[in-house]
Parts: C-alpha cells; sequence; structure tokens
C-alpha cells in the first residue's frame, strides 16, 4: 500500500508537469539566440502598444526589443486570449500583495512572494514586465497555427486597447 501511495505521488507530479507545460508548447517556445531570423521592436505607451499587428512566421525565430515608453508599468505577454483572460488574476493579485505599484515593480516583496507561490516570480519566457523607462529583450520562436496576441495583463490595460495581433503566416 505505501508503494501505491508512492507512485500515485510521483505520477500526479509527473503529469502535473505535462498539463502545465501544455499551453506553452500551444503558442510556441522560448527560442535561441542563435537561431533569431527577425527583430521586432515593440514599445510600450499607455495602454496602447506599436506595432498594432505583428507579422510573423511559423518556425520563425523572433527577438522582441521591448520598450516600457509610457508612465505605467506594463508587460508584453505572447499567448492566446484564453492564456491572458487566467493570467489576468495572477497580475490583480500582484497588484493586490502591493508587488505591482502604478509606475514600480517591487522585486524584492516579488522574490519573497515567489518563495510561497512560484507563479509571483512572473519568470515567464513568453513575458517582459518593465517599469517605466525600461527595455528588455524576448527571445520566441513560434511553431504553432494559434491565435495568439502580445497583450498587457496589468489590470485594465488589456481591456483598455493595451494588445497586439499576432499573424502567422
Amino acid at each position: 500500500m505505501r508503494y501505491l501511495l508512492s507512485y500515485s505521488i510521483v505520477f500526479v507530479f509527473c503529469f502535473q508537469s505535462q498539463v502545465f507545460s501544455a499551453p506553452m508548447k500551444m503558442i510556441g517556445m522560448k527560442g535561441k539566440s542563435s537561431e533569431v531570423t527577425k527583430i521586432i521592436k515593440v514599445k510600450m505607451y499607455d495602454n496602447y502598444y506599436e506595432p498594432k499587428t505583428i507579422n510573423v512566421k511559423k518556425g520563425e525565430t523572433v527577438r522582441f526589443v521591448v520598450e516600457n515608453k509610457g508612465v505605467l508599468v506594463h508587460e508584453f505577454n505572447i499567448a492566446t486570449m484564453m492564456m491572458h483572460k487566467k493570467h489576468g488574476p495572477e497580475m490583480l493579485d500582484m497588484m493586490k500583495m502591493g508587488i505591482l505599484l502604478p509606475n514600480k515593480i517591487n522585486k524584492e516583496k516579488m522574490k519573497q512572494m515567489a518563495k510561497m507561490n512560484p507563479k509571483m516570480a512572473h519568470s515567464h519566457a513568453n513575458s517582459v514586465l518593465l517599469e517605466p523607462k525600461q527595455r528588455a529583450e524576448l527571445i520566441w520562436k513560434f511553431t504553432s497555427d494559434a491565435e495568439l496576441f502580445g497583450g498587457c495583463n496589468v489590470p485594465g490595460h488589456l481591456e483598455a486597447g493595451m494588445i497586439s495581433k499576432i499573424n502567422i503566416n
């Protein structure tokens, strides 16, 4: 009986990792710098992105150079609309916990909260979270035909129009 319980626990943990990695594989994967074939600059203003439409090819590895030109904290997150909707409450929790402030990210509090809930670390291969005037790069390989969007899931921003359509040709 003890062995059955041990095997059950191992099975659940193995299966759980496959379930959580499945959505990420559905939209692509973290790209390798050596495979970048295109560079796209994304400018984040308060509640909109430039460009509004992003065109990529299936199989292409893109380096996104993302710059926050606004006065608020913003995110650039590559995901399906369903994934954006699921990520929104996590971002709201980060605000409620004092991690996300209007114009600042409390990184010390983020580290503390991530020890209790790893989602609070906000370290996703498909996303960057930036304070005003910050710049970061994200390398993504587009391996699927999923309908994707670059969106800001800081509460209220996506709803206000901070979203870009990603066309995969």
